[in-house]
């Protein structure tokens, strides 16, 4: 057999992905910090390099031209007058002396001609410097870097003065470049140990800080991260409950589009803290987590919403929103329903009892007592209807007063409307109403049933624009230090229900009427049990009549 190529046991994309460029967030970050951390070094390195070279270039140049300033200092002008240029002169031993002393290449000192009287070549003595001395002749301290017949050096000139101070001459002192390169060439091996240290410190730390991110990232890719966030924000949005994440600081992270439906704010929500946004209330301690607890019930506006808080590892939160609004009318509406079947049941149990009654009195031939009967009958129905319909001329607070008063008849409790009840036609918000005046009479006959003597006194008047609605009862009535506690939501006294909520009649009805700048409070009432007053400033839509006659008798 054949041998055949030898396989890593990888696959093609897999062996590419290897010796490719690596798609790891810790790999990329990791490489990504070494370079910056090798490109930087090598930056400051350079950057300390250049200008060290130029400071000792500096350096050395001034020590030359000292020592030019010493040299000239010393009565050397005397010795240049009072000889003249040898290999044995003064001029050229007092030079000697000094360069061997301050360990400078040569010190040469040249009359105003610019003949050396010194050189560290004797054979040079007495010839025209190689360079022009025409500056520090001319009494300039001169400083440069030069070639000359030594080589390359850096130079200090001076003038050189009688004690007069007139120019006699000029002092030149060199210092060999080569040791100036070999100072920079020794400086490089300590600075180099200490850019390695530093790139070791940098590559160490970039080490860690991507092992970190490594662990948060899950060790996922940038491209792998892109899609999460993708599928996150489509995920948000797409959902049909309101999502929102907090910040250890309690400001708002994020909010879907049903979160900011639901809560009723907009997208420049984000960043603030949570009490700023929602404002005080049960909806900001729910989310904040003051209130704890699962599936808690609150209500924003004119929504029922159930929320649940889950806390995060980074010391956040997670918040979700669900509207349970209709299901609150519906089961609402389920129990008035149920009870109104219940009177319904009652009310078949006392007709079979009238018609028997009738159909004993007709038996016996009473047919007046029989008539007289009928007419007793029906005409109590006959008289609340219109009782009602002559002072409330809203059709659906109407209806809705009509049938409770015939289920608080079933229940034993006697409902009448107080002498000052007026209500004209012009309801902005009729249903906003008959929820108010549904849910404070429902309350109303829960606590008169029962009760001896049980009534209901509904008021509802017309002060301009505004209504003004009083239910009171002769039930038990409601503590002072619970006055407040009425209104919040999940709060109450009575029994679950079937559907397993309660608390929240009085606390949308509080809702409504602020939504509508009123408001509504708790008293005690003359029968000794609970007044509820609700105030629902423009309510009434503009009476059109009364302002056409005021135009016309103004015209």
């Amino acid at each position: 057999m054949s041998a055949g190529p030898i396989t890593l046991g990888l696959a093609p994309s897999e062996r590419r992905r290897r010796f490719g460029r690596p798609r790891r967030v810790f790999s990329q970050v990791l490489l990504m910090q070494l370079a910056i951390a090798a490109g930087v070094t090598v930056l400051a390195t350079g950057l300390f390099v250049a200008p060290l070279s130029a400071q000792l270039d500096d350096q050395a140049m001034r020590r030359a031209l000292a020592i030019a300033e010493t040299t000239a200092s010393a009565r050397v002008a005397d010795a240049l007058l009072g000889s003249r240029p040898s290999s044995g002169g003064p001029v050229q031993a007092e030079a000697e002396r000094i360069r061997k002393a301050t360990g400078a290449e040569y010190v040469v000192i040249m009359d105003r001609r610019g003949v050396r009287w010194s050189h560290t070549d004797t054979r040079q003595i007495g010839r025209v410097v190689s360079t022009d001395p025409g500056k520090a002749l001319a009494g300039e301290h001169v400083m440069e870097i030069d070639s000359g017949t030594l080589g390359r050096s850096a130079r200090g000139k001076v003038p050189l003065r009688d004690d007069a101070g007139d120019i006699v001459g000029a002092v030149s002192v060199g210092i060999a470049y080569d040791s100036v390169r070999d100072r920079l060439l020794a400086a490089i091996p300590g600075l180099l140990a200490y850019a390695g240290g530093a790139l070791a410190a940098g590559a160490l730390a970039a080490y860690l800080i991507a092992r970190r991110l490594q662990r948060q990232t899950h060790d996922l890719a940038f491209s792998d991260i892109a899609a999460l966030l993708a599928e996150r924000e489509a995920m948000l949005h797409g959902l049909r409950e309101g999502v929102v994440a907090l910040d250890p600081t309690g400001r708002i992270r994020l909010m879907n589009d049903e979160a900011q439906r639901l809560l009723g704010v907009g997208p420049e929500a984000t960043g603030l803290p949570l009490a700023e946004a929602l404002g005080g209330g049960r909806t900001t301690d729910v989310l904040s987590g003051r209130v704890q607890g699962e599936d808690l019930l609150t209500v924003r506006g004119s929504r029922v919403l159930v929320a649940n808080r889950m806390p995060t590892d980074d010391g956040g939160a997670v918040a979700t929103l669900r509207d349970r609004t209709e299901v609150e009318q519906l089961s609402r509406e389920l129990d008035a329903t149920r009870g109104l079947i219940d009177a319904l049941r009652a009310q078949d149990h006392e007709h079979a009892n009238r018609m028997h009654t009738l159909l004993g009195l007709l038996e016996l031939d009473m047919h007046d007592e029989a008539a007289e009967f009928v007419t007793e009958v029906v005409g109590v129905h006959r008289v609340t209807a219109e009782q009602v319909t002559e002072r409330v001329h809203d059709p659906l607070a109407a209806a809705l007063l009509v049938g409770k008063a015939t289920v608080a008849a079933e229940r034993g409790v006697s409902l009448r409307l107080s002498p000052e009840t007026f209500l004209p036609d012009r309801l902005v918000d009729p249903q906003g109403l008959v929820t108010v005046v549904g849910n404070l009479v429902d309350n109303a006959l829960d606590a008169a049933a029962g009760s001896g003597e049980a009534r209901i006194e509904v008021e509802l008047r017309a002060e301009g624009r505004t209504v003004v609605l009083c239910v009171s009862d002769s039930g038990p009535g409601v503590p002072d230090h619970q006055r407040e506690l009425v209104f919040s939501e999940g709060w109450s006294t009575k029994a679950l229900p079937s559907h397993g909520r309660r608390g929240l009649g009085l606390a949308l009805v509080r809702r409504l009427a602020e939504r509508q700048g009123g408001g509504v409070r708790v008293g005690e009432s003359a029968d000794g049990g609970a007044e509820f007053t609700v105030v629902l400033p423009e309510a009434l839509a503009p009476d059109e009549r009364a302002t056409e006659r005021g135009t016309a008798g103004e015209e």
